[in-house]
């Protein structure tokens, strides 16, 4: 072989080796810098940005990237083909309806978490009322609800007040919120007298006040189901997150924020 043979040879295997090794990279870039893309009921704001704190430690090669805001508003959005790969609803009812499109993975779906409902005040409120049943009181002029049509919690709050008796006289004073960390935002500011939002966000902050919990058998059970979208392009990443959510180490950090596990 001539050395202008040898040379040429040479480049070939160099040329070979360097394409080899790019691809390589290209591939390992994309194996390991992974974005789950997750839509999340808004009274999960808090608790799942902690969780997505710890969970770099289980796997740092995943990106989380949230969607709050109300169950109805995120179904609608995956309904319309919005690149998610899990859902997490604040109620049964948003999930049902996807799951009855096909568009989650059912094997995948599971009840992850309950909450409850609370009614709430601005924390220096001299409101002289102690329960669901005295917001038809004349002093009470404005209450702060989650939109009945979309808004789990308005929906839960509307199942309350028909099941007291007194819807008709609460609607008459309701202001209806977006999502329900709207309606705490109302709150706790004092644009309104009170709100009906779920037990954990009145932990979230020190501006409200509890008043009284729904009365037991007023609403339908308040639990969180969670599914991996069927269009989703990560769903062993999403599967292996999910799983993460039903483990003692995530139980904690729900626990702390209010919740309760299923």
């Amino acid at each position: 072989m001539t050395m202008k043979k040898i040379l040429a040879f040479l480049l070939i295997v160099v040329i070979s080796i360097s394409l080899f090794v790019g691809c390589a990279k290209e591939t390992v870039t994309e194996d390991t810098n992974t974005e789950l893309l997750v839509s999340a009921a808004a009274s999960m704001t808090d608790v799942l940005k902690e969780i997505a704190e710890e969970y770099k430690e289980v796997d740092p090669n995943t990106a989380l990237v949230f969607t709050f805001g109300s169950s109805g508003a995120l179904q609608s959005q995956i309904e319309e083909g919005a690149p998610v790969d899990i859902f997490i609803s604040a109620a049964q009812k948003q999930m049902t309806a996807l799951e009855e499109k096909d568009l989650i993975i059912k094997d995948s779906k599971k009840t992850l978490l309950e909450n409850k409902i609370v009614l709430i005040v601005p924390k220096d409120s001299t409101l002289d009322i102690n329960s669901f049943e005295e917001l038809t009181k004349d002093e009470i002029k404005k209450i702060a609800l989650g939109e009945p049509a979309g808004v789990p919690v308005g929906q839960y709050s509307e199942e309350i007040f028909t099941n007291l008796g007194i819807l008709e006289e609460v609607n008459a004073k309701a202001v209806y919120g977006s999502d329900v960390r709207t309606v705490l935002t109302w709150v706790e500011s004092g644009e309104v007298d009170c709100g009906v939002v779920y037990a954990t966000d009145a932990f979230s902050t020190d501006n409200v006040k509890i008043l009284s919990e729904a009365p037991e058998g007023s609403h339908t059970e308040v639990t969180y189901p969670a599914a991996i979208i069927k269009s989703s392009k990560n769903v062993e990443k999403a599967q292996a997150f999910l799983d993460y959510l039903s483990t003692d180490e995530a139980a904690q950090i729900f626990v702390k924020h209010g919740f309760s596990m299923k």
